[in-house]
């Protein structure tokens, strides 16, 4: 189903960027059910597994053939995040806390067991070595090594407060410092630095509506606000502003490699639904944001965005068209995977998804029940599955996924 470029031209060729995705608002689920027994053949199965969220569980797929792997039971509205380590586990959020699945890479499909305690779970952030699990509903969050999860029991973990509860993200740095949002329930105004034992260093307050953190090449960390965006590298915080004077950026997509971010961007504060046609570019070295406009058909939300492993952007559009960008904004192929729809009335409901690994799109099509495993070379879909439940939010773990 590959069609020729769109365009070649750049589409405003503004200025480098690369960010990370962390999603929307916290999750909400009641308390889980034992997991049925995982009765499939596991030898001829990858190394990566694909865990997709549905009303009641979680489906999880072989990540090469998308053959179902196995099922795990968990009531209500679950989000899923890659725990981050090398055994492919996902934490699942429910309204008690984040409860740890394996993806049956190791043995079964099935809950560990481990559940840490939240009261209104929010952000899962794994960065060099260490894992932070942010607590919306009291603003307090635990940090601990990444690999010491899946053993049966909880690992050890640091604990830290914020000065109030709000919907917020911690991430730890390789020299031990500590980066976490400033917020209240009402509104959010910027970061913090912390030392190891939580005393508070420095802080930007320049950054409202604080939200999306994302690690860039040479640790340079960058989170979106209402009004531009915020940098932290070697101890300092710089504010990038936004050329509008509402001009929010909520979800970050990066990689390690490039000192180019990608973010969303929006700059009508009355605007209606979730789909967007702006990406903010921020070159971390010249610490400069630039604004990139789509063509007028290609539009996407914060579940449609992704980096591959050449740094390019890749785009899920809702005319059902999945779209490789350069780093300068130019959209260099592009080729119709879905049939066009609609942007959801609330950032919960099921939409169409997309996760990129490698030079590999997974792309899930929630009104055909579908998941696609999509070519970036060539656009050719290379897996396909129809599944039994309505997909919602997923992650792609294991192999070279995290």
């Amino acid at each position: 189903m590959s069609r020729s470029a769109r365009s070649r031209l750049a589409v405003g060729a503004l200025g480098a960027i690369a960010a990370v995705a962390l999603a929307g608002c916290a999750s909400t689920a009641p308390a889980a059910d034992p997991a049925p027994e995982d009765t499939h053949d596991h030898d001829h199965a990858s190394d990566s597994r694909v865990a997709i969220a549905y009303d009641g569980g979680i489906v999880v797929l072989d990540g090469e053939t998308l053959e179902t792997v196995g099922e795990a039971e968990l009531d209500g509205f679950l989000r899923v995040n890659s725990a981050g380590d090398d055994a492919g586990h996902v934490f699942v959020t429910a309204s008690d806390g984040f409860h740890l699945l394996s993806t049956g890479i190791d043995g079964d499909v099935e809950f560990t067991g481990e559940v840490f305690a939240a009261t209104t779970p929010g952000h899962v952030t794994p960065h060099a070595g260490r894992t932070a699990l942010f607590d919306d509903g009291t603003g307090g969050f635990e940090i601990f090594d990444t690999d010491a999860v899946g053993t049966g029991s909880l690992p050890t973990t640091d604990a830290f407060s914020s000065e109030t509860a709000h919907h917020g993200v911690a991430v730890e740095l390789s020299d031990g410092t500590i980066l976490s949002t400033i917020g209240t329930s009402e509104s959010r105004s910027g970061v913090r630095l912390l030392d190891a034992g939580g005393t508070e260093l420095a802080r930007n307050e320049q950054c409202p509506s604080v939200h999306g953190e994302g690690a860039l090449k040479d640790e340079v960390i960058m989170f979106g606000c209402q009004d531009g965006i915020l940098l932290f590298a070697d101890g300092a915080f710089t504010k990038l502003d936004a050329p509008d004077e509402f001009g929010r950026s909520g979800n970050a997509y990066v990689t390690e490699t490039s000192p180019i971010a990608v973010a969303d961007y929006n700059s009508d504060p009355d605007s209606e639904g979730y789909l967007l046609s702006k990406l903010a570019f921020v070159d971390t070295d010249a610490q400069e944001l630039s604004i990139v406009e789509l063509p007028a058909d290609v539009r996407y939300t914060w579940r449609g965005v992704g980096r591959d492993d050449h740094d390019n952007i890749v785009l899920l559009s809702a005319d059902g068209t999945l779209n490789v960008l350069d780093e300068t904004g130019a959209i260099v192929d592009s080729w119709d995977v879905i049939d066009p729809w609609e942007s959801p009335v609330e950032w919960q409901d099921a939409h169409p998804g997309l996760r990129v690994v490698g030079d590999t799109a997974y792309v899930t099509d929630p009104a055909t029940d579908r998941i696609l495993a999509i070519d970036l070379h060539t656009g050719e879909t290379t897996a396909e599955a129809t599944l039994d439940v309505v997909p919602g939010e997923f992650v792609v773990v294991g192999g070279s996924a995290h």
